[in-house]
This record gives C-alpha cells, structure tokens and sequence, in this order.
C-alpha cells in the first residue's frame, strides 16, 4: 500500500471520528487490509465496500474513499503489471463498471501526484487551466463541473470563514457540492495547518467531512 495513501487514510478517519465522537474499533484496521489485498481492482472494490457496509457510522467517507483506492492503484498496484495494462481491455472493463463510483477528489489527487512528481507547488489556477484544462472548448464538461471554482477563485486566497459562508450562496454543481469547501480550504493552505483544521470545524455546516476531507487531501500532499 502506498505510504501517502495510508497515511491519509488513517489521518482521515481519525478526524472524522474525533469530530463525530465514533469509534473507529475496527474500521480503519479492516480498510487498510482491503487495500492491501493481493487481488485485481475489483475484488478489492468488493472488500473495500464489505468494510463500509459493515461501518455504517462512516458511511460519508465512502467515495472519497474510493478515490484513495483508485490513488493507491496508480501509485502502488499498477507497478506489479505491464507497462499498458491502463490502455488495456481489463482497465478498461473496469473502468465501466466503476463509472460511477468515487468523486471529484480523484482529480485533485492525481493533480498533487503529478505536482509531486514534477516538483511543483499545487496552485488552483494551474489546477483548473493546466490539469483540467477547462478553458479548451473540448473539456466543457469539466468547466461544468467547477464553474463556481473558476468564477470564485478569490476566495482561496481569503479565509475558512470566507469560503464557508460563501458556499452556500453559490450555484455549485451536484459533483462539487459537498466538495467546494475542502478544494478551496486546500488552495487556500496546501500545507494543512492545524488553525485551518479548527477554523473548517468553527464554520463549516459539514465539519466532520469537510474536515476530514482537508486532512486527506493535504497529508497527500506533505
């Protein structure tokens, strides 16, 4: 298992426990083995999801989850097979039967492996026009999808306090809705810092997420 990835996940769950005041028991022993499990994607998918059918108390974290799971396999699992098996009719099979699941998440992690991996600084603007290249007339979809990361981008340079007063207020896409404030509290402070961790948990109307959200993303990234 990646060592990013487990980090974040464990980082995550506690967040989410100690703001929810849940048990983590045995939640975050029995995810870890299904990423760790010597099996294609989609047997891991199938015990990834017997972990959380089991734990309903962190059912929230679900997909978001499921992007680390995807995260693990570019950075971990994908090393023990050939070279294209990405371009390859498996992956893609698997692709199809997992279209819907995880969220946006997945895009700014892989963006941060890719700053990571080019050793950049992970910058909103560049997120949006360089990875996502939502000004190329051919990505409209993903213009769609972030319009309001785009027409607000000001605010990643603001505060918490800004960012969750002002989601609400704003016409945010269904993909993005819960994730706005983690993705802007992030360009906001990539470092993770422990005063925008209690200031998402002071104003934010969905603290455990958002907080464990930002707690993922930003031990990602350190």
């Amino acid at each position: 298992m990646d060592n990013r990835v487990k980090n974040a996940l464990v980082a995550a769950t506690n967040k989410y426990a100690e703001i929810t005041a849940v048990n983590v028991e045995n939640f975050e022993k029995e995810l870890i083995a299904s990423f760790e499990l010597e099996a294609n994607f989609l047997d891991k998918a199938k015990a990834f999801d017997a972990v959380f059918n089991s734990n309903s108390k962190f059912e929230e974290l679900r997909e978001i989850f499921f992007d680390l799971l995807m995260v693990n396999f570019f950075s971990s699992d994908v090393q023990k097979l050939e070279d294209d098996y990405l371009e390859g009719e498996e992956w893609a099979k698997i692709e199809e039967e997992t279209i819907d699941r995880g969220t946006e998440l997945l895009n700014l992690l892989l963006y941060i492996k890719e700053c990571k991996d080019e050793d950049l600084d992970p910058e909103l603007g560049d997120f949006l026009k360089e990875f996502l290249l939502v000004e190329d007339d051919e990505f409209q979809d993903e213009f769609e999808i972030y319009e309001e990361l785009i027409s607000n981008q000001q605010l990643a340079e603001g505060s918490v306090e800004e960012i969750c007063k002002a989601a609400p207020t704003l016409n945010v896409s269904e993909e993005m809705k819960e994730l706005f404030v983690p993705f802007m509290a992030f360009f906001l402070d990539v470092e993770g810092n422990t005063e925008t961790t209690k200031d998402l948990v002071k104003f934010s109307s969905n603290k455990a997420f958002d907080a464990a959200s930002y707690v993922l993303i930003t031990t990602i990234n350190n």
